[in-house]
């Protein structure tokens, strides 16, 4: 959404911070998961967006009624007040409610949320980034119920396989600034020396395989990372044998781990 539409608040927010934090990150994922899976099984005629924003919004949420329950108590003033809410910016000094949900929001939380209540469009739903709370009439927007399952893999190996049919999600371990000085169509392998910090887990749309002029395999994956979304070859060889732990320290893995890790994808059906 341009910024000219993007209410106050949510622009505000947005330029605050660096990068989308876990729970966007995850939907922008899995929202081109599905558009892509549901193309290839011919169940949309061409590719359609999902809104990402919507999984955001109501994906992991633990012991709260569905939406639809919600509406036995919906009157006309619940309504009329949300739309008063939103239509006022907050003050920059009023602090923004803070939804931990979204910083253990997953991949798989998102799709098993849409594999059960299905998802709006993205023209249906607010943009990626929208800090107002759900409207109350959440469950009357039109969403689209889907057929399927989600299909896992541990290994790259088994991840290239599930690839034959389909894309496929993934965490990517990031490294700077290795990342960074290949993020634009180059090939990463992870740490490079001792100047190389880890930045964490990000999540990731696998959308090939390859490789490089010198033999090197890889697979070619769809990444968002500081709000720039970009594409890059993953090497498939570079394993790694530690990882930073909470205090910073080295920490040795059980078993060499590749840089990317937890495949998964929807396999949907009509």
């Amino acid at each position: 959404m341009s910024q000219q539409n993007t209410h106050p608040d949510c622009q505000r927010a947005m330029d605050a911070k660096e990068e989308h934090d876990a729970a966007e990150r995850a939907a922008m994922i899995a929202v081109c998961l599905i558009s892509s899976a549901r193309v290839i099984a011919k169940l949309d005629s061409e590719y359609t967006a999902y809104s990402a924003q919507y999984l955001v919004d109501m994906a992991g949420r633990k012991n709260e009624p569905a939406p639809d329950a919600q509406l036995s108590s919906l009157t006309i003033q619940d309504c009329l007040s949300y739309l008063v809410d939103i239509a006022t910016p907050k003050p920059e000094s009023e602090p923004s409610e803070i939804d931990e949900r979204r910083n253990t929001l997953t991949l798989k939380d998102c799709l098993e949320y849409a594999l059960k209540e299905g998802i709006p469009r993205a023209e249906h739903w607010t943009h990626v980034g929208c800090v107002h709370k759900p409207p109350p009439f959440a469950s009357l927007m039109p969403r689209v119920h889907m057929k399927g399952e989600l299909v896992e893999a541990e290994t790259a190996e088994e991840g290239s396989e599930l690839l034959m049919l389909q894309p496929v999600g993934a965490k990517l371990h990031v490294f700077s600034p290795d990342f960074e000085l290949v993020k634009d169509e180059g090939f990463y392998e992870g740490p490079s020396g001792p100047e190389s910090r880890y930045v964490g887990l990000r999540d990731v749309m696998i959308t090939g395989s390859g490789k490089t002029s010198k033999g090197d395999p890889f697979l070619e994956v769809k990444i968002v990372y500081k709000k720039e979304e970009s594409y890059l070859k993953v090497s498939t060889t570079r394993m790694l044998t530690s990882l930073p732990n909470d205090s910073g320290e080295e920490s040795q893995l059980t078993e060499p781990t590749g840089l990317l890790v937890d495949f998964i994808t929807p396999r949907f059906s009509s």
